[in-house]
């Protein structure tokens, strides 16, 4: 279905491209040194560099036909990419949910999702994992560490 060639290019162009963009904060934050020290910018500048370099050396060997696993003629299968999908698509609606319904809310939601709906648990123990987990958050962050987690739209319509 996708060939190994094909990943290796669409990676390395997507590491690439977020290369560069560390390489350009990084300019904005300023590069090299000032009478305070090594300025914000430089360390994100190296390591954005590196990236990009490590991204060229990846789309190369994906460019040239050389021996190697590149030439696999097939890297993914439906089936394996019905498995991926299984993993990304809750995990991408749980980054979409936090701000409208918080991170505990969008947390309970997540873990339910993946444990009840593929059947890998029963629906009752499930909701009890899933709020087993929002509770934990909760203790965790915002009493222990008092730190607080975004709680979203949901929570600021109800006046928490």
């Amino acid at each position: 279905m996708i060939s190994r060639r094909a990943l290796e290019l669409v990676t390395a162009v997507i590491t690439g491209g977020f290369g560069v963009a560390v390489v350009v904060q990084s300019l904005d934050n300023g590069i090299g040194w000032s009478s305070a020290g090594v300025d914000a910018g430089t360390f994100p500048l190296l390591t954005g560099t590196i990236i990009v370099l490590g991204s060229l050396y990846n789309l190369v060997r994906g460019v040239l036909p050389v021996a190697s696993l590149a030439n696999v003629p097939i890297a993914i299968t439906r089936i394996e990419l019905g498995r991926l999908a299984g993993l990304f698509v809750p995990a991408a609606i749980f980054v979409a949910a936090i701000p409208l319904a918080g991170m505990y809310v969008a947390s309970a939601l997540y873990v339910f999702a993946v444990l009840a709906i593929p059947r890998h648990q029963s629906v009752p123990r499930a909701l009890g994992m899933a709020a087993v987990t929002a509770l934990a958050l909760y203790v965790v962050f915002e009493r222990m560490f008092q730190v607080s987690l975004p709680h979203g739209a949901l929570a600021a319509a109800l006046g928490f």
